[in-house]
């Protein structure tokens, strides 16, 4: 878990997401039960403890989320804790936390004129189409990319087809005990 690359200022946008093995970020029902599923030891992999985890965290100071992210991190009893939260969607949601707030419109706008001014740590954490849109705009400083060591065959893929070509710069690869790979890449320039 390196930091991140950023912009001049630090401020970066990172797109964090887990994906299977064949690329699919949850299941066609939208499920993700799959993720904690029993897997072999990785002997050679890293562990980090429940103190490394928090710490690591707490340096986020920011999420931005679709709306299925939104109803799904509810379901799970909110991992987000008391950090900001920015739901981008079109849909009326009652407030169910303090820390959260909605948002329609513009991203750009969104992440140059709200969150940029306001946070430096930026995690944009799903949909798939809302990471799209944000590739699409040239938004996504850095992509941490879990992969999962399972195949699931089919369900909603991270990249559709729908995202242009553009060069990536490795940064960091770790291995983790659970079989897990984390990949680090920053945008290529930056």
């Amino acid at each position: 878990m390196s930091g991140s690359e950023g912009d001049a200022k630090g401020q970066s946008v990172t797109l964090h997401v887990v994906s299977s093995l064949d690329g699919f970020i949850a299941k066609k029902d939208n499920s993700v039960g799959w993720l904690d599923g029993p897997g072999g030891v990785y002997e050679a992999g890293v562990s980090i403890s429940e103190e490394e985890a928090a710490a690591f965290v707490k340096t986020i100071d920011c999420y931005v989320m679709g709306s299925r992210t939104y109803e799904h991190a509810l379901e799970l009893g909110w991992p987000y804790g008391d950090t900001p939260v920015v739901v981008v969607t079109g849909r009326e949601w009652p407030p169910a936390r303090e820390s959260v707030e909605f948002y329609s419109g513009d991203l750009k706008v969104l992440v140059d004129e709200r969150l940029k001014p306001r946070y430096r740590n930026i995690w944009l954490v799903g949909g798939a189409m809302l990471c799209q849109r944000f590739l699409e705009l040239g938004l996504v400083d850095e992509i941490r990319l879990m992969i999962a060591p399972v195949l699931l065959g089919e369900g909603l893929r991270l990249f559709d087809g729908s995202v242009r070509e553009e060069r990536w710069s490795l940064k960091n690869v770790v291995g983790y005990k659970n079989g897990f790979v984390e990949l680090l890449y920053s945008a290529s320039g930056g």
